[in-house]
């Protein structure tokens, strides 16, 4: 979105209303004690906010409709947690994570297309404010506004997009992610994710050095957020044109099962107990975040549900795809398997795939099942 001075005003403060009520609520969610009585949920904490906009006028200043939309994110979150499917909510901070939803609008008369590329969306208290399209708009019910650490404002729409057709030839395919090879398919084929511009950790030194609260170190902070902006951008739109192509070309997909957040979790341990290695445990964690893991997985599963079997990585890089035997001495490098009971030699990220796409069971191992055939089922509707 490119909104104007004045317009940019008013949406930070939307963002400081949002912030403020998230956080008053999780003020109240995490006070919770066994014996205290439950805490308000979303129902009780939206009738104190109507109390509490007719107590202190600047609050009713705001949006009601963004207010509300808080509480109901907040809600939504700590259902996640209780469901195990998120972590626990955490407090909101200034320039972080800043935004709000809009849902008291109507699609029609408060979104309008302006020509090919641009459309303009009404938002409460703000007016029309002008965006670019980086796809059809769809219809829906409510929209998202989000600033990222760079400054840049955006806006999306909420839609379940539909699924990607696979080709209905029952192909499978087993992923081995890495880092100095993003993924390897067991087609032989290999991804690498784009490489971070090394102008970021100048940036990041000459932000060191700068003084705490002068302008200098605001403009190194934001020049900073930009190049970290644009990195990750390119890292998604890789993500987004690698899964879609890899939807579209297989009917099944094994990926491992991996656990990223204890992967990548610090190793500097505590002052009582340090950890070892802690500068090369850092780069190898930077490795596997810029190598969008767990982005590419998420948007793989997004795009072909019901399609992407997660396997136990258990030995699959130790594992010799032709003959089965099991040996860590095998892995002579980081590319390089050379098998030492049937003199297999190939590149280990591709022969690690193929254990993957087995199932994580041995390829081809003595009277083993074998590299799985096509599925017998039923082609995808639509599909070519």
């Amino acid at each position: 979105m490119y909104p104007t001075g004045t317009q940019e005003q008013t949406l930070l403060r939307h963002c400081a209303d949002a912030r403020y009520v998230w956080n008053l609520g999780q003020e109240q969610r995490a006070a919770y004690r066994p014996g205290r009585g439950p805490t308000p949920g979303f129902a009780g904490q939206c009738r104190q906010l109507t109390e509490a906009r007719v107590a202190f006028g600047w609050l009713a200043a705001g949006s009601q409709n963004v207010q509300q939309q808080a509480l109901r994110d907040l809600d939504q979150a700590w259902r996640n947690f209780f469901a195990g499917t998120h972590r626990r909510p955490r407090w909101r901070k200034r320039d972080r994570n800043e935004g709000f939803r809009i849902t008291d609008f109507t699609f029609g008369l408060h979104v309008q297309k302006l020509n090919r590329r641009w459309s303009q969306v009404k938002i409460p208290k703000v007016g029309w404010v002008r965006f670019r399209r980086s796809r059809d708009v769809p219809e829906s019910k409510s929209y998202r506004i989000t600033r990222d650490r760079a400054g840049r404002w955006h806006v999306a729409f909420a839609a379940v997009p539909s699924p990607v057709d696979g080709p209905g030839t029952g192909e499978i395919v087993g992923i081995d992610r890495g880092v100095a090879v993003s993924l390897a398919l067991s087609t032989g084929q290999m991804y690498r994710a784009p490489v971070p511009s090394s102008r970021a950790e100048r940036l990041a030194r000459r932000l060191s050095r700068a003084k705490r609260g002068s302008n200098g170190r605001k403009a190194a902070k934001i020049r900073l957020a930009r190049t970290h902006a644009r990195d990750a951008d390119r890292r998604k739109d890789w993500a987004e044109k690698a899964s879609s192509e890899i939807a579209r070309r297989f009917d099944l997909i094994r990926v491992e099962d991996l656990r990223i957040a204890n992967m990548t979790r610090s190793a500097r341990g505590t002052v009582a107990d340090p950890g070892r290695n802690v500068r090369q445990k850092a780069g190898l964690n930077r490795g596997i975040l810029r190598s969008g893991w767990g982005l590419f997985a998420q948007r793989l599963e997004h795009k072909a549900p019901g399609r992407v079997e997660k396997i136990n990585p258990a030995f699959t890089s130790q594992t010799c795809s032709a003959c089965g035997v099991t040996d860590r001495e095998a892995r002579e490098s980081q590319a390089v398997f050379r098998c030492r009971s049937c003199g297999y030699t190939g590149n280990a990220d591709i022969n690690a795939a193929r254990n993957i796409a087995a199932g994580g069971r041995p390829v081809a191992a003595r009277g083993g099942p074998g590299l799985p055939g096509p599925v017998n089922r039923e082609p995808l509707e639509g599909a070519a």
